[in-house]
């Protein structure tokens, strides 16, 4: 059985994948080999290399392992045509990105950027006023694995969270659900907006003007989701008008944010790589999702992780 991957581990990945499946056949490249893609039967990738014309060429494909999350940018209708089994790397980012945002919020309420400024400046100033997460409410957009994560965090400096999500089904650590259509009314308790949002027919543009004005104009608006969620002018126009204190954003549409473009430039937004799911855990998570479902494969099991439904893109 042949299985490729264009994603490229360290050798301790590849020789344990070796070690566990000693029949089988891995090849890591850059880029898929039109000569090998006829034969392989499994794909492992991040999912933006897959193509219609890539799906067509592998013949004899049954599985297709996404090492990521997010996963828009697929050819859906060719894969679900055939049949295809797709799974992902779904939880994995719950732990790094659940730090990030307790990080950020953390840099945000002890002024930490200021501080860094004034040390850079050899500027001494006790006047600095710094606030506590203690105490604060923070509003989780996608309150499902990674919200979650941070909502429990959140309980660890005795924050309120709130949760928004399609169901609004109990999450562990989350102390009020509510749906999407009921965001209106979840936005203004909360001193913290943070989403963590994928990117779907149903989220794309869902943060509109009557959102950021339903805030206080103390609140914090955290994207760790995707940069599809809002209009970046309607977000600017809210920054300036002050209807929110700060923005804090890892993600952005299109992707690399430009020189020139002004998050950049605005005190009140704080900007970083699209690197809140980034942490050197992160193949061996994957890779470890992999060994599982690969153990079901082989035996004709039903019972694989993070099985995506083809229908919805997640």
């Amino acid at each position: 059985m042949l299985i490729l991957s264009t994603i490229i581990p360290n050798e301790g990945i590849q020789t344990k994948m070796k070690d566990a499946f000693p029949e089988l056949n891995f090849i890591y490249q850059e880029g898929w080999m039109d000569e090998r893609l006829s034969e392989a039967e499994i794909l492992i990738t991040y999912g933006e290399d897959l193509t219609e014309k890539i799906i067509g060429k592998a013949a004899n494909l049954k599985w297709i392992m996404v090492m990521s999350a997010g996963m828009e940018l697929m050819p859906f209708k060719a894969i679900e045509e055939r049949g295809i089994l797709v799974t992902n790397a779904k939880g994995i980012h719950k732990i790094p990105m659940a730090e990030y945002t307790i990080g950020m919020l953390l840099q945000y309420e002890k002024k930490l950027k200021l501080l860094m400024k004034n040390e850079r400046a050899e500027m001494w100033d006790r006047k600095i006023e710094v606030g506590e997460l203690n105490g604060k409410t923070m509003l989780v957009l996608g309150a499902g694995a990674i919200g979650g994560e941070v909502a429990r965090l959140g309980k660890a400096f005795r924050m309120t969270t709130l949760g928004v999500n399609r169901s609004g089904k109990p999450v562990e650590s989350i102390d009020r659900l509510y749906t999407l259509d009921n965001l209106l009314e979840a936005i203004p308790g909360a001193d913290y907006i943070i989403s963590v949002l994928p990117s779907t027919d149903e989220t794309k543009d869902l943060l509109q003007k009557e959102h950021f004005k339903a805030m206080k104009e103390s609140a914090v608006f955290v994207n760790i989701g995707r940069g599809d969620l809002i209009d970046e002018e309607v977000l600017i126009e809210a920054l300036e008008a002050g209807e929110l204190a700060h923005a804090i954003l890892d993600v952005f549409d299109p992707e690399p944010l430009e020189k020139g473009h002004p998050f950049w430039r605005m005190e009140n937004v704080t900007v970083t790589p699209h690197l809140s799911s980034k942490s050197g855990e992160y193949l061996p998570r994957t890779f470890a999702i992999f060994e599982k479902n690969m153990r079901e494969y082989l035996k004709s099991g039903k019972d694989f992780i993070n099985v995506i439904d083809l229908s919805r893109g997640y």
